[in-house]
């Protein structure tokens, strides 16, 4: 690969190390592997280090804040974006090697997710391969996208995304990101949360995994993991009611 087409990959991680390593390995084609890391409590940073990445620790921001960190960092024309629980595959990695050549300013790529152990019946996609000089920004607190000069294509193959690892792992997360989604509609004037808001959103959560994504087809982790998104909502949506209750008893 030639000067122009130097490749950093920016990986984002929180209390990853158990799989950072593996994480890096995955991605040793490129010229410059950054870890941004969210304020980890355990050994990811150590870990990194070791393993030969340049580590940028920026605790308590969005993740907007820590993509656009791990941007200004990176040194390479293109920049290929992964979280710590994503593994790139060899298949994947000849294609985005092959597409820094192309036209395009940034790529979708797909991926294949675990959920327990298990593979979900479908997959998802994102923009995760983009060329420096086409990316303005990232935008969102929690669900963040990029801003891209320029066309978006999408990759053949497929990152391997395990997520989900454990029930305890899942609760741990939903009280974390819980906590944010609540503040975000807080702060955006949601309509006052009532009994039938609460089984709506539930009904929702349900029926979009289990249905349209095909969690059916997955059998016992596709009801477990469908029955968790509802409860997910449902906490999201609780703490929301809790907030805007604390909110008109201080009125």
């Amino acid at each position: 690969m030639n000067q122009q087409n130097t490749c950093s990959v920016i990986i984002i991680a929180k209390n990853e190390a158990a799989r950072i390593a593996t994480c890096i390995e995955h991605v040793r084609f490129a010229q410059e592997i950054i870890v941004v890391d969210n304020g980890s409590t355990d050994k990811t940073v150590a870990i990194a280090k070791k393993a030969g990445a340049i580590v940028i620790e920026k605790p308590g921001v969005t993740f907007s804040a820590l993509r656009d960190a791990g941007a200004k960092a990176a040194t390479s024309d293109w920049l290929l974006y992964i979280d710590a629980d994503e593994i790139v595959t060899p298949v994947l990695e000849k294609e985005i090697l092959e597409k820094m050549n192309g036209s395009a300013s940034a790529y979708f790529i797909t991926r294949i997710n675990y959920y327990l152990g298990h593979r979900w019946p479908t997959k998802d996609k994102m923009v995760r391969l983009i060329k420096k000089s086409s990316l303005e920004s990232w935008e969102g607190t929690l669900h963040e996208h990029a801003n891209i000069k320029g066309t978006i294509e999408t990759l053949s193959s497929s990152l391997e995304h395990r997520t989900h690892r454990t029930i305890e792992e899942m609760v741990e997360k939903t009280n974390e990101w819980s906590e944010i989604e609540a503040n975000l509609r807080l702060s955006a004037g949601h309509p006052k949360m009532s009994w039938w808001r609460f089984v709506r959103v539930m009904m929702t959560a349900f029926t979009d995994s289990f249905i349209r994504q095909g969690g059916w087809r997955a059998g016992a982790v596709g009801w477990v993991e469908s029955i968790y998104q509802a409860f997910s909502m449902f906490i999201t949506y609780a703490k929301l009611w809790e907030k805007q209750e604390t909110t008109q008893v201080k009125k």
